[in-house]
């Protein structure tokens, strides 16, 4: 019988390029990696990577094997959750992550919600960026992931994940207090088109690149005088009148900031999507279930819950 692991670690290898960076992912050496994957070449009597400079690529043989394997451990997650059913009382752990804002203000409310319906349930959360999410969720070094769509994630069609929308989240202008803008109930994005602007550092995450696609949108170039990599510190910035910035619904800052949130009106409002990733098969997992259940109960009333 094929062991499920090794059809993971190729599949692993298939993603990284290389067995040293699948066997990080797996907290396995690159010696133990490559004897289990000869073994399985052996097992199946074909051979399944070559090299390719300093990397491997897979054989023919071993993507026909990796078309196959993702139905295989699917499968398995659906197993693995049919068991877990059985169980009696899950204790955990329940492994979450996701990008700042989800952190705060999702998985952190839903986390606390669940441990307060059940003290002795085990809870790890890891901040981290999609891309980063994604791959842990594919290495098995977490359960759920709360994503937002990348131009470099992979797609919708990926046998790997299983995606559903959360929520949809418009993205207000914020303003200094007494800032001639805060005074009005909505304004557009070229309102501010003149302003000083401070955006996320482009290297922390996607935000700065949807920023300036936005103001494009609106017909401008964005001025952006201060760069920060926290929300906390991009208020601070603001309220000191430093400038204006772009902020999703589900981002706060301190409440002793003099920071006015106004929101956007007009013909394309900026809007993100958020969604729910888990691996294929493992949906119903009871523990997922339940997370899943209270990551819908935690979207704030300012964003629109989203049917799965």
């Amino acid at each position: 019988m094929i062991d499920l692991r090794r059809l993971h670690m190729l599949r692993l290898v298939h993603q990284f390029g290389t067995v040293t960076s699948a066997a990080e992912a797996m907290h396995l050496t690159p010696s133990a990696v490559s004897h289990h994957l000869r073994e399985l070449a052996r097992e199946l009597k074909v051979p399944l990577l070559e090299p390719q400079g300093r990397k491997v690529k897979l054989t023919p043989a071993a993507h026909l094997l990796i078309g196959h394997a993702d139905g295989l451990l699917a499968k398995w997650e659906e197993t693995l959750a049919d068991l877990e059913s059985h169980r009696a009382g899950v204790a955990g752990p329940l492994r979450m992550c996701g990008f700042t804002t989800a952190v705060g203000g999702l998985i952190a409310p839903a986390a606390g919600a669940l441990l307060r319906d059940d003290p002795g349930l085990s809870v790890e959360i890891r901040e981290c960026d999609t891309d980063e999410a994604l791959g842990l969720l594919a290495a098995d070094e977490t359960d759920i992931a709360v994503i937002e769509p990348t131009p470099d994630a992979p797609p919708p069609g990926d046998p790997r994940f299983d995606r559903e929308p959360l929520l949809e989240e418009a993205l207000d202008l914020i303003v200094p207090g007494g800032h001639p803008l805060a005074l009005r109930p909505g304004v557009s994005l070229e309102d501010a088109a003149g302003e000083a602007w401070i955006s996320v550092h482009p290297e922390a995450c996607a935000h700065h690149q949807q920023v300036m696609a936005y103001c494009a949108a609106a017909g401008f170039t964005p001025r952006i005088s201060h760069h920060a990599t926290t929300w906390s510190v991009i208020w601070a910035l603001v309220a000191n009148g430093l400038g204006v910035s772009l902020v999703p619904r589900l981002a706060g800052g301190p409440s002793d900031q003099p920071v006015v949130r106004v929101p956007l009106t007009g013909d394309g409002v900026p809007k993100r999507r958020v969604l729910t990733c888990v691996r294929r098969g493992s949906r119903e997992h009871p523990l997922i279930v339940r997370a899943l259940g209270a990551l819908h109960d935690a979207v704030p009333d300012r964003c629109t819950r989203m049917a799965a």
